[in-house]
């Protein structure tokens, strides 16, 4: 795992080669449960953190992704071209922003997600609390 400072957060894939220095505010998390996103995760759901993309730092080697999403813009994904692990991503649907996987940062006091999205495709089983902002 990288080291985070105060002023900066770090995520990294599975083994350690491709890092996204993020600094400045963290504008949002955002639960997703698009069957795309569970497709990409291996799980039920996805989680992103959303930081302004001048505020973000790449270091290592990424292959790119891209697919449509259900909002109609497409989603370009990052991943580790020797791990696999899915780190960042950029949502045309907000040029502005990079949704970085908030499990990349491997820090179990990381925020809540603040709201979730697609509803309709949640497990029934599944039970999560997003925290109000």
């Amino acid at each position: 795992m990288a080291e985070t400072t105060a002023n900066e957060r770090i995520a990294s894939c599975a083994c350690g080669q491709l890092l996204v220095h993020c600094s400045g505010a963290l504008l949002s998390v955002s639960l997703c449960h698009c069957l795309e996103c569970q497709k990409r995760t291996g799980s039920t759901y996805g989680i992103a953190a959303f930081f302004a993309r001048n505020r973000v730092r790449i270091e290592g080697a990424s292959t790119v992704f891209e697919r449509p999403s259900e909002s109609g813009f497409p989603v370009v994904h990052h991943f580790c071209p020797n791990c696999g692990s899915t780190v960042f991503w950029y949502p045309m649907r907000k040029p502005a922003v990079v949704a970085v996987a908030v499990g990349a940062f491997a820090d179990p006091h990381f925020p809540a997600p603040s709201q979730a999205v697609y509803h309709q495709h949640q497990h029934p089983w599944v039970t999560i609390a997003v925290e109000a902002p």
